[in-house]
């Protein structure tokens, strides 16, 4: 009876160092003086301060996410590049929510079988999402598990790490009766409803991953899979404007109404009019395709909404003014008034 090795039980240790080996590229461009250089270690370091910053009563802000069945579309599609933007918008929008500058990154990929390119593609769309947003990618895991997932298939999960002034922190509790609601322009789909998605797109019309969509300018690929945009640079900026922000929300899996009442404190109702912008083609070609009811999209998807900020009236403008700097396009879309905790979609 022949020695039993790793590579006959799935796991093939050169394939995995090949990929490790050409990740370091990936990883330091994220890096940071903050960063503490541990050859080896077993855990990466990160001081708290320097760079000029330094913190008197910091709370760190965590976060965690993934990117759902969106990954049965790049597996589909075979196109891997923006999958990992995706993994870190989800997670860092959501710590950006409470006013946190991000600290660091760590990421967890399972997949059936080594595949170096594979690995290498969904590291560098976490790695440009990193520079983008200045986290540092600290660390990582990648586990080859063949008895868990299937060959193709694979899995991810993101760790985001941000810091942010205790008596700095935007929680909500400042929000009031009068305040606005800004809504920033999404980038799309995003990363939440892909099995409704899937399931409307490739089961329901029976379109291929490659079929043309002309009305969207692409195809069901390239439209499904543009990533998750990220907001910590208009958000960064809106903050030091002066202006007054008095609560966030990333709009994720619930849409408006369950995403923006989880910010509010008591007394506080928002109304969001629906009819104040017009959501990205997409949301009605799916809407038209599945013949999904209205309330059921808002339900599910962030109808061209993927962030939402509420501030006091007269700083409306400026903030709007700092976003457009930032090439982010927004609109007032609702006001708080007084109510118990809800938010009510008009229109």
């Amino acid at each position: 009876m022949p020695a039993a090795t790793y590579k006959d039980a799935g796991v093939d240790l050169e394939l995995y160092q090949q990929a490790m080996g050409r990740l370091p590229q990936l990883i330091q461009k994220t890096q940071t003086p903050r960063v503490l250089d541990l050859p080896g270690g077993f855990a990466g370091l990160f001081r708290l301060n320097g760079e000029g910053s330094s913190y008197r009563d910091p709370v760190l802000v965590s976060g965690t996410d993934g990117v759902g069945t969106k990954i049965k579309v790049a597996i589909q599609a075979g196109r891997y590049d923006t999958i990992g933007i995706d993994l870190v918008a989800m997670c860092v929008n959501d710590c950006l929510c409470l006013g946190a500058e991000p600290l660091f990154f760590l990421d967890y990929l399972a997949l059936g079988k080594d595949e170096p390119d594979l690995v290498v593609e969904l590291v560098k769309g976490i790695s440009d999402a990193c520079v983008e947003t200045g986290a540092v990618l600290l660390g990582g895991e990648t586990a080859i598990m063949p008895d868990l997932y299937a060959e193709g298939d694979f899995d991810m999960a993101g760790f985001c790490v941000g810091v942010a002034e205790r008596e700095r922190l935007i929680d909500g509790k400042a929000v009031e009766p009068g305040d606005v609601i800004i809504g920033l322009e999404s980038s799309g789909l995003h990363s939440n409803g892909f099995s409704l998605i899937r399931k409307v797109v490739f089961d329901t019309a029976g379109l291929s991953i490659d079929a043309n969509v002309s009305e969207l300018g692409g195809t069901v690929g390239e439209v499904l899979l543009r990533p998750t945009r990220l907001y910590v640079s208009a958000i960064s900026a809106a903050m030091q404007s002066g202006a007054a922000v008095h609560g966030m929300a990333h709009i994720t899996g619930g849409g408006l109404e369950e995403n923006v009442t989880r910010i509010l404190p008591e007394g506080c109702r928002a109304v969001i009019d629906r009819a104040s912008w017009q959501p990205q083609p997409e949301f009605g070609w799916l809407q038209q395709l599945g013949q999904i009811e209205r309330a059921e999209m808002f339900k599910v998807f962030n109808m061209g909404i993927g962030y939402v900020v509420i501030a006091s009236a007269e700083d409306a403008d400026k903030i709007q003014q700092t976003l457009a700097s930032e090439h982010v396009n927004s609109c007032v879309i609702g006001e708080i008034i007084a109510g118990e905790p809800s938010t009510e979609l008009l229109n």
